[in-house]
């Protein structure tokens, strides 16, 4: 199976493409305030994958590597080499001081490797690695942002105008509602409501909400009633911006089924639909899919799915997503 890291890109990849900036000023003030915006920036997805294809030291959640202009200095530009983990692993450290040695020796500019850590260990903050032998010591320190701490800022977090505000509170709310197929819907309720009352423009909205509508995974009758709610929200504010006639379609019509009583058919309209989202969603997250997968989720349980549901947000392949060890 191919573990390259394009098995895990995810909104979050594309938040900090479409908003390097702000991701920089809300994770890492200092540095943001040591670049020279004006000159843009350049995603080097390529070529990082190049220098690391022969190192994998644990399973990445996203990782990026930038080139941006400094406004200071005798260096024109350097590096950004960016980790966001979500998973505890006691070999992350070192994979951030293998890769920035390897950046640097390919490129021979200076590197900044930075990292935000999405698990919920709170204790867990690696900001260091090396060795020291023989009188000759090699070690990197990096600038860390955990997202755990900002747990008790939530309703700063929802205020902010910065995008990765938003999209810390959406991955705190999804932490905290984890098996609470109620709050969480409230809650991705209220983070869409936020989107909109901000008067965002139409593909920033767009974006934040495919980061929210990827960590909040919800049971497909309750994702049918969030559809019906973002159809009254549009309606009302006179905008198209991210309704679907397909996942409206099924919502208008699963409503129709309850209405006329036709239990046996509203429960198997969920459980197709919400296959057929999980299809989706494993197909974005892990590529083309074995045949194994196709039959497992043509013949699964309302629970199973659910089940895989939650465990395609942390599993780091596509056999864990299904708890298989055999494949």
């Amino acid at each position: 199976m191919d573990t390259s890291s394009d098995q895990y890109d995810t909104p979050w990849k594309k938040a900090i493409e479409h908003y390097f900036e702000e991701f920089m000023a809300f994770y890492f003030p200092v540095a943001h305030a040591e670049i020279d915006w004006s000159k843009g920036q350049i995603f080097l997805d390529q070529e990082l994958r190049a220098v690391v294809q022969d190192a994998e030291l644990g399973m990445r959640f996203v990782d990026k590597l930038v080139r941006v202009n400094v406004l200071n200095g005798d260096e024109k530009w350097i590096y950004i080499h960016v980790e966001v983990q979500g998973t505890m692993q006691a070999e992350f450290a070192k994979r951030m001081f293998v890769y920035n040695y390897r950046i640097y020796d390919r490129y021979d500019r200076p590197v900044a490797s930075l990292a935000v850590l999405a698990d919920e260990h709170k204790q867990w903050k690696p900001t260091s690695y090396g060795f020291s032998v023989l009188g000759c010591t090699h070690s990197i320190t990096f600038p860390v942002a955990k997202l755990a701490d900002y747990e008790n800022k939530l309703d700063e977090l929802l205020t902010s105008d910065n995008a990765f505000g938003w999209i810390t509170a959406a991955h705190i709310l999804t932490q905290q509602t984890r098996k609470k197929h109620q709050e969480r819907y409230e809650a991705k309720l209220r983070l869409i409501r936020i989107l909109y009352h901000r008067h965002w423009d139409k593909q920033r909205v767009i974006d934040l909400f495919c980061v929210a509508d990827w960590l909040m995974q919800l049971p497909e009758w309750l994702n049918s009633m969030i559809w019906q709610e973002l159809e009254t929200i549009e309606e009302k504010q006179k905008v198209q911006y991210i309704t679907s006639v397909e996942r409206i379609g099924m919502a208008k019509g699963m409503a129709k089924g309850m209405a006329k009583g036709e239990a046996e058919g509203i429960v198997k309209g969920r459980v197709e639909g919400e296959s057929r989202l999980l299809k989706r969603q494993l197909e974005r997250r892990f590529g083309l899919l074995p045949q194994w997968v196709s039959d497992q989720l043509g013949r699964a349980k309302e629970e199973e799915l659910e089940a895989w549901s939650e465990a395609i947000l942390t599993a780091p392949t596509l056999e864990a997503v299904f708890g298989k060890t055999d494949i």
